[in-house]
């Protein structure tokens, strides 16, 4: 029997105004002037349509330099995501289906990791790749966002659930190595919890900030997230030339924001029954 709360509702309501309030005032605001921006209502368009001229300044401004910022980050992005789920799945599975000496603790160690602030670890991480000779160069982004503790814990809990013991022991008793039975048996059972990792850390090294503004110098390796602050500090402390680096600023904002949501909503029905995973005993 169906059953409509009215209080529910409203309250699910509530909270989806609040989230996409900032996309609602971010897409108006791309449509505007930098004169608009402070003198029109901050929640309604202005006095001229200039989405399609801020798109235009924003890719051709100081020779392109936003459309490599994309890309950087676009880079970044996809390989940390790949290979930060990859580690994950083979680590989550090791610990789910073998046994070995110490995996209570190195698994409370993993468990310890996540209680850690990622900006707690950002020095010793520059000192590390200051050593090694890696700071300004993409591998001072890539590297560190590999390492996912939380993907880690995430496809040791959906590996426990997602792979059956009957199924390991009947391809051992058929003669299949560890490997082929990872590859060929299992790794499609946790098809969907890998994709639930990649789009967390799809999301997490797109929106990085702190980690890459330490690691980088050449604005040539910049992610869209330093690029864009860089923008908006020339054009708040510059001179009055700048001024109108803030419609390509809040443009900027609102196109890196696309290639998520088109992310999202590729992966959505992997990411859907990663969650609901478990759910179903049997």
């Amino acid at each position: 029997m169906n059953r409509r709360s009215t209080v529910l509702t409203l309250g699910m309501g509530a909270v989806l105004i609040y989230f996409l309030f900032p996309l609602f005032w971010l897409v108006v605001a791309a449509t505007k002037t930098t004169g608009d921006l402070f003198s029109t209502f901050g929640l309604w368009f202005g006095h001229d349509f200039s989405l399609f001229g801020n798109i235009r300044e924003t890719f051709t401004h100081n020779h392109g330099e936003y459309a490599r910022w994309m890309a950087n980050t676009l880079v970044y992005a996809t390989v940390s995501a790949v290979g930060a789920s990859a580690l994950a799945t083979f680590a989550g599975y090791g610990f789910a289906r073998y046994t070995f000496r110490g995996r209570g603790a190195l698994l409370g160690l993993v468990l310890g990791t996540i209680m850690v602030p990622t900006t707690a670890l950002a020095i010793p991480t520059y000192l590390l790749f200051s050593k090694a000779g890696l700071v300004d160069t993409p591998w001072a982004v890539i590297l560190p966002s590999l390492v996912s503790p939380f993907g880690l814990f995430l496809m040791w809990v959906y590996a426990r659930d997602a792979v059956s013991d009957s199924v390991l022991e009947a391809a051992r008793i058929d003669g299949a190595g560890e490997l082929a039975i990872f590859f060929r048996v299992t790794l499609r059972s946790l098809g969907p919890g890998f994709v639930t990792v990649l789009l967390f850390t799809l999301v997490a090294t797109w929106n990085n900030y702190f980690l890459p503004l330490i690691m980088l110098n050449d604005p040539s390796y910049y992610p869209i997230t330093v690029g864009l602050s860089s923008w908006s500090a020339q054009a708040v402390g510059g001179s009055g030339a700048n001024a109108d680096l803030l419609a390509c600023v809040v443009t900027g904002s609102l196109l890196s924001i696309i290639p998520l949501i088109a992310a999202f909503v590729l992966l959505q029905r992997y990411w859907q029954s990663g969650l609901s995973a478990g759910a179903v005993k049997e």
